[in-house]
């Protein structure tokens, strides 16, 4: 007696399909064995299924039970397989009969007591049927949210073994789960901070406007109490809105990781993630044995902020390198190789010496000059000329402070950033790239052309700071995105000086 039963699972951040096949022999010896790479989680699963269905009122067979998960040649992971494989086994012994069962993809964990359990990554297992034609995913409860935002399939929720053949055999009227996207862009795409909380620092604010605008990284450098945590974490809201587009990929990941509020079914505001500087290199890039995504990942589409940068471990800073050129990074490992998206705005932040108050016009600072360098020497010069903005931030004065008036609000420094975007938009229509952050070096010396003031500039600005090649480009590129939120064709002297200003670590600080 054969069974074939449809289901997903995910490799990376993407679905692909996995067919259940059960085999029960007659009168051979009572055995159940599971092949096609089955990890030690799947190979568990027997016992619970066995468990599962005696518990729920159904027969476990007496006889060899051969499970085999295809394509065999891939390593299956997880307890997702747990509810096809008892369906499947429900449906090889004669005990149920589902002419349709093919129009199915089942996903699930099972319960000792027959309960279906939620399981990762759902939303990419949904994205996957729609894409292979599969019309009805049967999951848990708990995953329906998730799932339903993908159009154009079923998502069926079960809460048991029971309650699953019930439906799959018609005894049961499905209650399909739907979820409109626009209605949740409506209730949760709203920030709870707003930079018109933020007083002074308006340098630093069209700084940051000009960051967003061109989707450049951004270093700030200043004593305690400036106000850098405070801005970094107003970033997101003056960021454009996501698009239906971004938030499914970023969704994805933390579906993945199962990092997904169950009562949130679809990001909808840009990600933040501020860890913590003793984290690991596999807690920032992503690896272990079983690849998973790092937070680099999980600040996909949104922004990365790195506090207290030369307190991290170098090792772990350099490896960032390479995902700011790219915007992905690859985790090999010697059985196969992931591939996670990692397109994030890096925003760091650092004193200027050990004790915080070197550029501090109030408060003396009572570090020596080899303490200093030794301090800013932690992080490489490679990965601080990869930051296109290096930005002082000045201790905020009592009268600032003091003061009543509020600051431009978010919505009004998200309007300036978002034109400069859409002017961005149309240059890159037809190009991979979408800002000029990412510009290639042909794309710079097609689109950022200076006229003879401003490269009079630039190039006095190279022999008296000693810029490197790269330093070179990113002021062009900034100057591009200065020049774009000016609505201006061609790159003037004034963009290229402001450009220059955000150059800070080139100019060196100043008390």
């Amino acid at each position: 007696m054969l069974a074939n039963v449809k289901s997903v699972s995910v490799f990376g951040i993407e679905g692909y399909p996995v067919e259940v096949e059960i085999y029960v022999a007659k009168g051979e010896m009572p055995s159940t064995i599971i092949v096609g790479l089955p990890d030690t989680a799947v190979k568990e699963s027997r016992d619970r299924v066995k468990a599962a269905m005696n518990n729920s009122g159904y027969k476990f067979p007496g006889n060899n039970v051969v499970i085999n998960l295809a394509p065999a040649d891939r390593k299956k992971e997880g307890p997702v397989f747990e509810l096809p494989i008892a369906v499947g086994i429900l449906v090889a012994t004669d005990q149920f009969e589902i002419p349709d069962l093919h129009e199915y993809a089942i996903v699930g964990e099972l319960s000792l007591d027959g309960k279906v359990r939620p399981v990762k990554g759902c939303l990419p297992m949904a994205l996957k049927c729609r894409e292979l034609g599969i019309k009805k995913i049967l999951l848990p409860s708990v995953n329906a949210p998730e799932a339903a935002v993908v159009e154009g399939i079923d998502v069926i929720p079960v809460e048991t073994l029971e309650q699953t053949m019930g439906i799959l055999t018609k005894a049961i009227v499905p209650q399909n789960y739907r979820i409109d996207p626009d209605e949740i862009f409506q209730r949760h795409s709203e920030y709870e901070v707003d930079f018109a909380e933020v007083k002074g620092q308006e340098h630093a604010k069209r700084a940051l406007t000009v960051a967003v605008a061109g989707n450049h990284n951004v270093i700030m450098i200043g004593p305690p109490g400036a106000g850098k945590t405070m801005l970094v974490q107003r970033i997101p809201t003056i960021m454009p809105r996501l698009a239906l587009e971004e938030a499914l990929e970023t969704t994805k990941i933390y579906s993945v990781l199962g990092l997904l509020d169950s009562k949130i079914s679809l990001i909808a505001t840009r990600p933040f993630r501020a860890p913590h500087h003793t984290i690991s290199t596999a807690g920032l890039i992503g690896g272990g044995s079983i690849p998973r995504a790092g937070e680099i990942s999980l600040s996909h589409n949104g922004v990365l902020f790195l506090d207290e940068l030369p307190e991290f471990d170098r090792k772990t800073l350099e490896v960032l390198r390479q995902p700011l050129e790219t915007g992905n990074v690859t985790i090999s490992r010697a059985m196969n190789s992931v591939t996670y998206p990692a397109r994030f705005m890096l925003v760091c932040a650092m004193n200027p010496c050990p004790c915080g108050y070197y550029t501090d016009r109030q408060k003396e600072c009572r570090c020596t000059s080899y303490q200093i360098q030794k301090y800013a020497s932690k992080v490489s010069g490679p990965l601080m000329d990869r930051i296109d903005i290096q930005l002082e931030v000045p201790a905020v004065s009592y009268k600032e402070l003091a003061s009543d008036p509020e600051g431009h609000s978010s919505e009004l420094l998200r309007e300036k950033a978002f034109r400069a975007r859409e002017i961005q938009k149309e240059r890159f229509k037809d190009q991979t790239i979408k800002t000029n952050a990412h510009m290639t070096s042909k794309q710079v010396k097609k689109y950022c052309v200076l006229d003879d003031q401003a490269e009079s500039l630039l190039h006095q600005a190279m022999v008296e700071l000693g810029i490197s090649a790269r330093g070179h480009s990113k002021i062009q590129k900034v100057a591009r995105t200065i020049a774009d939120m000016d609505e201006s064709e061609s790159i003037k002297a004034e963009h290229i000086s402001e450009a220059i200003q955000y150059r800070n670590m080139d100019r060196g600080l100043q008390r």
